[in-house]
């Protein structure tokens, strides 16, 4: 266990104009610029911890305001001490009792617990010159669940019983971290459905990432339905009838018009349906997933739940086949772990969402624990992964025939390059201000 007291701390503004080409656009984001607030965390021993949360451009300043308050809290403290009890210290950052009042656990604030928490992370797993997934996988079971806090989830799952669950699996473990390394963990794609793309365009992706080896495609829908049907019946065209097709309404739709919207869209044979209303509605995803079953459409949500409270009730509801977590949403790994062990619990399999910003970096991590530790199986489990801006990472996550390779650098993926921050930074980035001058980018 490294020792050394936080001696340093930063957060940046990152962002990228995305939105100049309609990447990630969907019905409810119509221009999203892909944004991060970006933390450092330094020791005295000069070791350094990177941790970011995802944004879509305007609103990232308030992150940051929320990071910078957060920092405060953590400045001086000993990693030892915070790494020996994870779980009573992200209550206490959770809990500082007037930031509190700004969440409690959702919203902004907890935008910027998840920037801060993953940087930490990050730093406990270069300390033992391991990437995340193998310092998660090495921990004990009684250490791992020792970084959770069980607050408002223990009618669903014990600190003992969650102990119990991972011990069981210890003789298994090898065996399938001896598969992660070989086969790497199935992925879909995105990048064929943004709403804004062309008919031309969505031709071509969709031959480019079947010749990649991808069987499973996520579309964006919700805006017309016409269209929808018009966009469906192309991709159909190009991708076939064997190969998966999921749909993505990102909030849109109304509890009836989400089932009458999905009616219409049977023929096209939806794997799922994600985010067909809004994310806090357990009771509306509920009577969703119930009408949809018999269809054959399993019904998914997780990107914008707010924290474990909301995605304990979606399980406890039926209310979703398919529980997607956020590495950036929720408050860091400690918190994300919990969801894992509910949602094992209660049977449902974890599908992550991706894209973004460091998201696919973040997410191959905490799935490769899943596989080794705790599910053990690649069925009905598959990470999203959008091809956009992995560049920028020192150790970009790497996907080889629709399939994320186990990292081997140490760290939880999450450090960007030097000339990313010099480039991007928002809005004084060198990028930023040729933008400016030329016009093609007004500033907000």
């Amino acid at each position: 266990m490294v020792s050394g007291r936080i001696i340093d701390a930063w957060v940046k503004d990152i962002r990228f104009p995305t939105s100049l080409n309609a990447d990630g656009s969907d019905a409810m984001h119509t221009d999203p610029d892909y944004s991060c607030a970006y933390v450092m965390i330094k020791l005295e021993n000069n070791l350094e911890g990177f941790g970011l949360t995802f944004t879509l451009g305007r609103g990232t300043e308030i992150v940051v305001s929320a990071c910078q308050a957060i920092l405060k809290i953590i400045m001086k403290e000993d990693i030892h001490k915070i790494f020996n009890n994870f779980g009573e210290f992200w209550r206490k950052v959770t809990s500082e009792s007037q930031l509190r009042w700004l969440g409690p656990e959702k919203g902004v604030i907890h935008l910027a617990t998840a920037a801060v928490i993953n940087a930490l992370w990050d730093l406990w797993a270069k300390s033992k010159g391991v990437p995340l997934w193998k310092l998660l996988v090495d921990l004990t079971p009684e250490t791992l669940v020792s970084t959770i806090d069980f607050r408002y989830i223990s009618d669903v799952i014990t600190r003992d019983e969650a102990i119990k669950i991972l011990k069981d699996k210890q003789s298994l473990k090898l065996a399938r971290e001896n598969r992660l390394l070989e086969r790497g963990l199935p992925a879909y794609t995105t990048q064929v459905g943004w709403l804004g793309y062309s008919n031309e365009k969505v031709r071509a992706l969709c031959r480019k990432y079947i010749s990649l080896g991808f069987t499973h495609f996520k579309v964006k829908v919700g805006h017309d339905i016409d269209d929808d049907i018009r966009r469906l019946r192309l991709i159909r065209q190009e991708i076939g009838e064997k190969n998966i097709l999921m749909l993505d309404a990102n909030q849109m739709w109304e509890i009836d018009q989400a089932i009458e919207w999905m009616n219409k869209l049977k023929e096209f044979k939806p794997y799922w349906i994600e985010e067909p209303t809004s994310p806090d509605d357990i009771l509306g995803h509920a009577k969703i997933a119930k009408a949809l079953r018999p269809l054959g459409i399993g019904t998914a949500t997780g990107e914008t739940c707010a924290n474990r409270i909301i995605f304990k009730q979606l399980l406890q509801a039926k209310a979703i086949d398919f529980c997607q977590i956020d590495a950036a949403r929720l408050g860091g790994v400690n918190e994300i772990l919990s969801v894992y062990l509910m949602a094992y619990t209660l049977g449902v399999p974890v599908c992550p969402h991706a894209g973004g910003i460091g998201l696919c970096e973040m997410v191959q991590h905490l799935q490769m624990w899943d596989f080794v530790s705790l599910s053990g199986t690649t069925e009905s489990r598959i990470i999203e992964y959008v091809d956009q801006q992995h560049d920028h990472f020192v150790n970009p996550s790497i996907v080889e025939n629709a399939h994320y390779r186990a990292p081997n650098a140490a760290g939880y993926s999450t450090q960007l390059k030097k000339q990313t921050l010099i480039d991007y930074e928002y809005p004084h980035g060198r990028k930023w201000q040729e933008m400016f001058d030329a016009g093609i980018y007004e500033r907000f």
